[in-house]
């Protein structure tokens, strides 16, 4: 069987959590001013703020996503980590020090500095709302999809558990104990990472005998009976021997020269043994109520050349809305990095420009860092023997499991910590632009700093009970996949918006809302029209959707910049100047 409670796991999990409790608690003293609840008041230490970086950045789809998509189709998966690596580099060299400079506590901060505009501040606080909600989907996906085989509990109650404490941390100091949840988590994440992928090298690889062959790559169906009972195999769901558990996969079946086994190998040698061998990638064929998975033996080389991913087969395919779709999600990866509300309200934790510059530095290289070890962790897991073959989300956990219990409860631990520090992010940044920007505007009341920490911590706990309700309806979806909703949204929305504020003097207020909302809608009306969400949401068939391929980046983002140059030069310019300069 795949799963049973681990008490090592639990006791652990008690302790983490236990253990950022009393740090929002201890820390509480900071967040009695409306800069400390949503800023921590400039005084967080560069280094620090890097490193925080990566905790806020390297979410549920970066740990659970990325490595599962890499352990279910190869390649595929590590060209997210590319492209979420490359979309720092517009926050390093256009972002950063510009937006220190005009910012207070809010994305919309920035984008209304030079206009006082309050359409500006709905719009942009709209978009930070449906961005941080969309962003918060996946990461409460992946909170259930840990807790289920630490207590032995369904999803929806591992959701609630991990959205219950998150509100409690962002309710209890705001910023400054999320800044210190988020740092220890960058760093455990990486660390944890480095022992995973050392130990991954030095098993190296072992086939699969041939007499077990059969046997082990025998189909494995799920069967939802209509009274509700899961079948697996035939057999009722349980926890023991014979009580219709799924079977861990995940096999060599062949390596270069008919090895039995290879022994330590190492870190370059690791891909030239994969790309020798063959392996099991597995498949899922569904009819009605009956899913069944079956392996495809597969060549190592196959696995290490990109297009097995159905959202990325336009690098192979002769399809042009293939392509297309291709080329709009790598947009999306690189434009959104630098529009994600919850990384941009980072840059007001530090003291100057330099600060801000420098903990970008610090953040590229921990998150750089990490994404290369996901290659080794997610390939690892393909071949560890461990996979839940219906549910791509645990492959780096049950990775884990199988050198030990130990390292499976610490690896478990750290990615609930992942969990933790991004999901806390998201509803500090939903919250201020609750607090700070929306509930001014449409009440016409500027709040003092104690009335507006209690608008704060009313949102949070509002937003809170929003992601528990999304995380447990798009519980099947694999995480990775989601974000990249996400990034789509910010990069239509916000980017155009936030580049042009910052460097085109031509720039009008009603440029800047329009660029928003046509982004904003736009995006969204394409991902909720998609043949993907079509069928993984909606379970109606792909080819009855409209919209030609999946990712709308390529198509919006381009929209948002024409409609906020139009529509700035068909209205009167501002007096003053570009305020990033």
């Amino acid at each position: 069987m795949i799963y049973d409670v681990n008490y090592l796991a639990v006791t652990l999990f008690t302790l983490i959590v236990g253990l950022t409790l009393w740090l929002s608690v201890h820390l509480a003293k900071s967040a009695r001013s409306a800069a400390g609840f949503f800023a921590a008041s400039g005084g967080i230490h560069w280094f620090v703020n890097g490193v925080a970086f990566a905790g806020d950045y390297l979410s549920a789809a970066s740990f659970l996503g990325i490595c599962g998509m890499i352990a279910f189709y190869g390649y595929d998966g590590f060209l997210y980590s590319i492209g979420y690596l490359a979309g720092w580099i517009v926050a390093l060299l256009v972002i950063a020090e510009p937006l220190k400079r005009r910012g207070k506590y809010t994305f919309a901060d920035a984008l209304d500095a030079a206009f006082q505009s309050s359409a500006i501040r709905l719009s942009a606080s709209i978009s930070t709302l449906v961005v941080s909600i969309f962003y918060l989907i996946p990461q409460m996906v992946g909170a259930g999809v840990l807790v289920q085989p630490l207590f032995g509990l369904p999803h929806w109650a591992g959701v609630t558990m991990v959205g219950a404490v998150v509100v409690a941390i962002v309710m209890t100091a705001g910023m400054v104990s999320t800044t210190y949840v988020q740092f220890l988590k960058g760093g455990l994440l990486v660390f944890f990472s480095f022992i995973l992928t050392g130990l991954i090298l030095n098993r190296g690889f072992v086939a699969l005998p041939e007499a077990e062959r059969a046997t082990r790559l025998a189909d494995q169906v799920v069967e939802k009976t209509a009274d509700g009972r899961t079948l697996i195999n035939g057999l009722p769901q349980g926890r023991g021997p014979g009580q219709g558990d799924l079977r861990p996969i995940g096999e060599v079946l062949r390596l270069p020269g008919g090895q039995a086994a290879t022994g330590p190998v190492g870190p370059l040698e690791f891909f030239r043994v994969l790309q020798g061998s063959e392996v099991a990638l597995w498949r899922a064929k569904k009819e009605g109520a009956v899913t069944t998975y079956s392996a495809v033996p597969t060549s190592g080389q196959e696995v290490l050349r990109p297009g097995n991913h159905p959202s990325l087969r336009g690098i192979r395919s002769e399809k042009w809305s293939d392509r297309l779709n291709f080329v709009s999600l790598m947009l999306a990866l690189f434009c959104g990095t630098a529009a994600l509300p919850h990384i941009l309200i980072r840059y007001y934790t530090v003291k100057d420009q330099a600060s801000a510059r420098k903990s970008t530095i610090v953040g590229i290289a921990t998150i750089g860092c990490f994404y290369l070890l996901t290659l080794y962790m997610g390939l690892g897991a393909m071949v560890s023997g461990a996979l839940d073959v219906t549910d791509s989300n645990m492959a780096a956990p049950l990775l884990a499991r199988s050198f030990s219990t130990l390292l499976f409860a610490l690896i478990s631990a750290v990615a609930f910590t992942t969990v933790l520090g991004t999901v806390s992010g998201l509803i500090i940044a939903a919250s201020g632009a609750v607090a700070h920007d929306l509930f001014q505007i449409v009440t016409g009341r500027v709040l003092e700093d104690q009335a507006k920490i209690r608008v704060a911590k009313v949102s949070a706990l509002i937003v809170g009970l929003l992601a528990i309700a999304l995380g447990i309806a798009f519980q099947k979806m694999n995480v990775n996949y989601l974000v990249g909703w996400a990034f789509s949204v910010a990069a239509s929305a916000n980017l155009p918006a936030l580049v042009m504020a910052l460097f085109w003097a031509r720039a009008t207020r009603q440029g800047i809302t329009a660029s928003i909302l046509v982004g904003m809608l736009t995006s969204l009306a394409w991902i909720l029209l998609s043949g993907e969400t079509y069928e993984n949401v909606y379970g109606i068939p792909a080819d009855r959707s409209v919209i030609p391929f999946s990712q709308p980046g390529i198509v919006t983002i381009p929209l948002s910049f024409v409609t906020l140059i139009v529509v700035s030069w068909m209205t009167p310019a501002r007096a003053s100047g570009v305020l990033a300069t």
